[in-house]
């Protein structure tokens, strides 16, 4: 699969262009690259059979354009989410349409290897359904244009895995996951690719959501997704970019305290939102949870300023118009006593399926130019197989553009 980060500009283009397509001469204007280096790129790109033409378009002079469009097919990236009581995987196509997927129990505290063999199995088994072969006849290394088999032959270019944290996502490694502390320390990332043989990124459940939606909803501003579920969790995008933090630890935003009395968290921790969240759930007592979970993101909104909150998770799509009414109440009483501007609160459909999604964009995204999922990639052999690497066309093609 093609590298580089000027061919990264011009596909993601492409795939923002959809099924109409775009021309050499829009793709030009757009990224600031020179028409030869465009013209370069894109003959690169149908070669690798990641475009082919879309048709002609009328110019205002001259011949009419071609035009081009992404070949959604060419590629796909398996997302993997494992929760503590279930997993679901989905393949993804490089649009980004879901075009297979599957769910299965999943107890997060059983033995590593027990969890590992359940993950595996779920990798083979997508892979499987969208080729059309049985198990153990998946088409092997090296066919089609990739390095994995997956549907008709395709490349299958990695997968991304969205795990409860807190962890390490540059290594790939978990930390002490809440309620599961014998995962501390485990290679995840490292285990799965050895298993997969496929390269594997790992990150929070709640920052794979937010890279989700962050690249369908271009230009919403900074937001942060709170995903209820098993546990509580917060994704944060900040300044146009996934915010992991140094030690890429953010997000752990069902433990902050609220009650400094409250009952006992599985974080070994009193009062924290996530506890008394998950009580209000279990009691049955909606306006309770929507409150509590009001609460720890009116002081989300007054730390960061962000510009809008968004609720996920199957317990919020239970009852999403609940959870919206109670989170925006508490909101909007915040903001009016601090004389700012409210602040939008809306939930996402789908319920967990968000989060496996976005671990599919943790493998797809930097192929697009979106470095959000790169830095934690890693391969049987050591070497991310997502990384977007410079290559020669700003030096042959006069970018104009910053690299």
């Amino acid at each position: 699969m093609l590298r580089g980060h000027n061919a990264a500009l011009v596909l993601d283009l492409l795939r923002s262009a959809g099924g109409d397509g775009i021309s050499r001469i829009e793709l030009a204007e757009r990224t600031g690259l020179t028409p030869q280096a465009v013209s370069k790129i894109t003959a690169r790109l149908r070669a690798e059979g990641l475009v082919t033409g879309a048709g002609r378009r009328a110019s205002t002079g001259g011949k009419p354009r071609t035009v081009l469009r992404l070949v959604p097919d060419a590629g796909h990236a398996v997302g993997l989410h494992l929760d503590r009581d279930g997993l679901t995987a989905v393949l993804v196509d490089l649009s980004g349409a879901v075009v297979a997927s599957r769910t299965a129990p999943l107890d997060l505290g059983a033995p590593a290897e027990e969890v590992l063999t359940a993950a595996t199995d779920a990798v083979a088994a997508i892979r499987d359904a969208e080729a059309g072969a049985g198990p153990g006849q998946r088409p092997g290394p090296g066919s089609g244009t990739g390095d994995g088999g997956g549907p008709e032959g395709r490349a299958v270019l990695g997968v991304g895995v969205a795990v409860p944290g807190p962890l390490d996502h540059r290594g790939g490694v978990l930390r002490r996951v809440t309620g599961f502390p014998q995962w501390e320390g485990h290679p995840l990332r490292d285990a799965l690719a050895v298993r997969t043989g496929l390269p594997v990124v790992v990150d929070k459940d709640t920052n794979a959501a937010a890279l989700g939606l962050a690249l369908r909803t271009a230009g919403g501003g900074d937001f942060a997704y709170l995903h209820l579920g098993t546990g509580l969790g917060a994704g944060l995008f900040l300044g146009g970019e996934l915010h992991r933090g140094a030690r890429t630890g953010a997000g752990e935003f069902g433990h902050q305290t609220v009650r400094l009395d409250g009952p006992e968290c599985g974080c070994g921790g009193r009062g924290c939102v996530e506890a008394l969240c998950l009580a209000a759930v279990a009691r049955g007592d909606v306006a309770e949870a929507a409150r509590v979970l009001g609460t720890g993101a009116a002081n989300l909104v007054g730390l960061l300023d962000i510009d809008r909150v968004v609720l996920g998770g199957r317990t919020v799509a239970a009852d999403p118009d609940a959870y919206v009414r109670g989170v925006r109440a508490v909101i909007d009483e915040r903001t009016r006593r601090g004389g700012i501007a409210p602040v939008p609160v809306d939930a996402v459909e789908g319920g967990d399926r968000p989060v496996a999604e976005g671990a599919a964009q943790l493998i797809l995204a930097p192929l697009f130019g979106r470095a959000d999922g790169a830095e934690g990639a890693g391969g049987t052999d050591g070497a991310g197989g997502t990384d977007v690497a410079d290559d020669a066309e700003g030096a042959d093609g006069g970018t104009g553009r910053a690299r």
